[in-house]
C-alpha cells in the first residue's frame, strides 16, 4: 500500500479495524492504540519521537503499530491522521498547536511554583475542552439523553479518578427530579447495590484509562443481566464501550498521573441540564 493510498484511508474505518484487531495486539501496541485514539491531533502534528515520549513507548513501537494496522510506516499512519484534520477541523489543529506550544515549556519548568502549577493545569483543561468541542459536534447526545429519560432510575458507577464526576452527576440528576443512585461500595456492598437495579433502570458507567476494574466489572454484570448500560469513557477501545447501548467519548486533559476532570464534568452537566429541561416539573430545582 502506498503512502497516498494510506492517506485516503477513512479514520472511522481505521478505528473499526483497530477494534477488530485489538485482541491480537500486544500490550505495548495496545498502549500505542489507546494514546492515538485519545490524542488524534498529536498523531497529525508531532514527530514520531515526540509521540512516543508522550505515549510512554519507544519509537519502534509506533512503527510496529503502523505496520500491524496495514500502513507502510509511521509517515503513512500520520498522513491518515492529517487527513482527518482537513477542512473545518484545520482551524482547530492550528489552535491545538498553539496550546501545545504554550503547554510544553510549562510541563518542563519548575512546578514547585503554585502559579506555574495552576497555569499548567489550566492549559491542559483548555486543550481538553477544545477536543471536547470537536467531539461533541458529532456525538449522539440526543439518543443518550433519551435513554436517561427512559430509565426508571439511573445507577451511577464511577470510582477513583472519575468519582468526583460521578458524584456530581448523581447530585445533578437528583436536583432535576430524576431518581438516581451512586454505587459507592459503602460497606463493601457494591454487588448488593447493583442487584437493586430494576429491569427498567439504567447503569451509567464513567471510567477512563486506566479503567477502574471494579467499574468495568459492574458494567459487565449489568450487561450480562440484560440491564441498560450507558457509558462515558475515553475511546472505542475502552472495555466498557462494547457493553453499552450508548457511549459518549471524552478525551481528558492529562498531565502526568493527573487528569483534568473539566471536560467530563462539562459533558455530564450538559446531559443533566438537557434532561432537566425535558422535565417541566424540575424547573425550580435546576442548578
Amino acid at each position: 500500500m502506498t503512502e497516498d493510498a494510506d492517506s485516503t484511508r477513512d479514520y472511522g474505518e481505521f478505528v473499526a479495524t483497530l477494534m477488530a484487531q485489538k485482541p491480537s495486539l500486544s500490550r505495548r501496541l495496545q498502549q500505542v492504540a489507546q494514546y492515538l485514539l485519545n490524542n488524534p491531533e498529536d498523531a497529525a502534528i508531532f514527530t514520531i519521537v515526540e509521540i512516543a515520549r508522550r505515549a510512554g513507548v519507544p519509537p519502534s513501537a509506533i512503527t510496529r503499530f503502523s505496520k500491524e494496522l496495514g500502513f507502510e510506516g509511521f509517515a503513512s499512519l500520520q498522513a491518515m491522521f492529517k487527513q482527518r484534520l482537513l477542512g473545518p477541523r484545520m482551524s482547530y489543529a492550528d489552535r491545538l498547536r498553539a496550546v501545545n506550544r504554550e503547554l510544553a515549556p510549562a510541563a518542563t519548568s519548575d512546578l514547585g511554583n503554585p502559579h506555574q502549577v495552576a497555569e499548567t493545569f489550566i492549559q491542559a483543561a483548555f486543550d481538553a475542552l477544545l477536543r471536547l468541542r470537536e467531539d461533541v459536534a458529532g456525538a449522539a447526545l440526543e439518543p443518550f439523553i433519551d435513554a436517561l429519560q427512559a430509565a426508571k432510575a439511573v445507577h451511577i458507577a464511577a470510582a477513583r479518578g472519575a468519582f468526583g464526576v460521578g458524584s456530581y452527576t448523581y447530585y445533578g440528576l437528583s436536583r432535576i427530579g430524576k431518581r438516581a443512585f451512586l454505587l459507592d461500595n459503602l460497606g463493601a456492598m457494591r454487588a448488593e447495590q447493583l442487584a437493586a437495579m430494576d429491569a427498567d433502570d439504567a447503569l451509567l458507567v464513567i471510567t477512563f484509562d486506566d479503567y477502574t476494574p471494579e467499574t468495568v466489572e459492574l458494567a459487565r454484570k449489568a450487561h450480562a443481566a440484560g440491564r441498560t448500560v450507558l457509558a462515558i469513557t475515553d475511546n472505542e477501545l475502552s472495555p466498557v464501550a462494547s457493553l453499552a447501548s450508548h457511549v459518549l467519548y471524552v478525551k481528558e486533559g492529562r498531565l502526568g498521573h493527573f487528569r483534568s476532570q473539566v471536560p467530563a464534568m462539562v459533558l455530564c452537566q450538559t446531559l443533566v441540564m438537557s434532561l432537566g429541561y425535558r422535565n417541566p416539573q424540575a424547573g425550580s430545582k435546576k442548578r
